[in-house]
This record gives C-alpha cells, sequence and structure tokens, in this order.
C-alpha cells in the first residue's frame, strides 16, 4: 500500500453539503470510497485557508489515488490534489540512489 495526501479545496456546492450533512458524513463518505478501492482512512481532518479537508489514505497504488481524484473533482463538490507521501525509511533510500544528472546550460 502507498500513503497518500489528499487536499479538498469545496466549492460552494460543496460547502453546503457539509452544512446540510455535517463533518462526520463527509469522512465517513470518504471512508467508504477508500475502503471500497481496498484502501484505508488514515485520518480526515477539516483546516481553514485555501485548503479546506486533509484525507490521509493507504491506498492500493497511484492508479487507485488518481481514479478518486478524477472521480472527485469531475463531481464539483471539491477540487482536489493528490500527494505521494514516502516514509523516512523511503526517503533514506531515495538519498542512497546514485542520479547521474546534468543541470541545464552545462
Amino acid at each position: 500500500m502507498a500513503k497518500f495526501l489528499l487536499k479538498a479545496s469545496y466549492t460552494t456546492e460543496g460547502v453546503k453539503g457539509v452544512l446540510s450533512g455535517g463533518g462526520t458524513a463527509r469522512r465517513e463518505a470518504v471512508q467508504q470510497t477508500v475502503e471500497g478501492l481496498g484502501g484505508s482512512l488514515d485520518g480526515f481532518y477539516f483546516a481553514f485557508g485555501d485548503t479546506d479537508a486533509y484525507v490521509i489514505a493507504d491506498l492500493p497504488d497511484n492508479a487507485t489515488a488518481a481514479a478518486i481524484s478524477l472521480v472527485v473533482n469531475a463531481a464539483g463538490g471539491a477540487q482536489v490534489t493528490t500527494v505521494p507521501l514516502l516514509t523516512p525509511e523511503e526517503a533514506d533510500e531515495a538519498a542512497k540512489k546514485s542520479v547521474e544528472y546534468r543541470p541545464p546550460g552545462t
């Protein structure tokens, strides 16, 4: 399983839905979506600012994360940005890889 951060910014219609159904109803809807695709919900948080909700989920793969993003964005209640998350061990592994790179202009 891969871990993802989904950042949701609600549209006017999405905010109306939260006002009508409540925050726990949104969390339950997201949990059903994630679990229906073979994943698990780690966390769901509302926030102030440009992003209205942060979701942390374990999902089977990138395609599953992309599918959620596509469906949510197409539905029109929110715009979702999906961010793959790395564990500290994965960052260690990346730091140990030998990468040959030539910057532009050199």
